[in-house]
């Protein structure tokens, strides 16, 4: 029997990627399960500069609240997701036609301090997620269908969205570092550098304070100086840094370790990457057990 080489290959990439992407992302479920049990919180007044894990509870920057984009109702940090449904033969589908997330920074606290939060490339799983369906492209906030009528309504789109709240509890893992206060060390060469930097990106103003001959560059002498007053500069831009009040801000961790925001606590979160691991093994499994079928059926094993 002739061998249907691109439907083999085809039928081996699929059962490969079964096999390779469950096991990654088995093994990388686990480790992060495992880092959150293992990391222990810290209070915010007291926590180490790096990776922490802090717990707290969300409170408004004062600026006003954000409004979310489907609903309308007041929040700290929103997601949404709209859908359209599709039809075509026996094929039924919801396609993603709109979505977006908020990049506003939210504000914990805990009975010590308080810490300033990043969202940005944070995995947020917010405890408040509102689901149904309407007939409009972009819904308003008086037509929310709550409940179960909400998601057995008629309506060829789909609308999903998640919200943090002012008030609501917070766990948070990710970068942390103290800004102002006295806690940041000088580095006198690469802040002098970047002084430099920013004025050559004004060099009109930067020839008009350093060129003494007016030739319309600088020399090595004005060179000096130019240095000499970048250096003076970044002495007193720390000094103010340093008298001001401390600021305390969490962001996405530089090393490849999880950047997390949950209204649930870290052993939930633990039992949800644990069930997700077991999902990522059994694909991996059923990935191995279709190649060594399909292997043997076709004689290649």
């Amino acid at each position: 029997m002739a061998l249907d080489i691109p439907g083999l290959s085809i039928s081996l990439a699929f059962s490969l990627g079964a096999f390779a992407g469950g096991g990654w992302w088995c093994l990388r479920r686990l480790a992060q399960a495992r880092l959150l049990l293992d990391t222990p919180t810290s209070k915010i007044r007291s926590a180490a500069q790096g990776y922490v894990e802090l717990y707290g509870v969300l409170h408004s920057l004062g600026e006003g609240p954000l409004l979310a984009p489907l609903t309308g109702k007041p929040c700290l940090w929103w997601r949404y997701r709209i859908e359209q449904y599709s039809e075509r033969g026996k094929n039924k589908s919801w396609r993603v036609v709109d979505s977006g997330v908020s990049d506003a920074w939210l504000r914990l606290a805990d009975a010590t301090g308080e810490c300033l939060i990043d969202p940005r490339a944070a995995e947020v799983r917010p405890a408040t997620r509102e689901r149904w369906k309407g007939s409009q492209r972009h819904p308003r906030g008086g037509l929310v269908a709550g409940g179960l009528s909400g998601w057995l309504g008629s309506g060829e789109y789909r609308y999903t969205e998640e919200r943090l709240h002012a008030g609501e509890p917070l766990y948070a893992i990710g970068d942390f570092h103290t800004g102002g206060g006295g806690h940041q060390g000088l580095d006198l060469a690469t802040a002098q550098g970047a002084v430099i930097r920013e004025w050559k990106g004004d060099f009109a103003g930067l020839l008009q304070r350093f060129d003494s001959d007016g030739d319309g560059q600088l020399g090595e002498t004005e060179w000096q100086r130019v240095r000499l007053a970048a250096q003076l500069e970044a002495e007193d831009r720390h000094r103010r840094a340093s008298v001001a009040p401390a600021v305390n801000q969490m962001r996405r961790p530089r090393e490849s370790q999880p950047f997390l925001l949950s209204s649930h606590g870290e052993d939930e979160l633990a039992r949800h990457f644990r069930w997700q691991a077991l999902a990522g093994a059994l694909l991996c499994v059923a990935g191995a057990v279709a190649t060594v079928y399909l292997l043997r059926v076709t004689g290649l094993l």
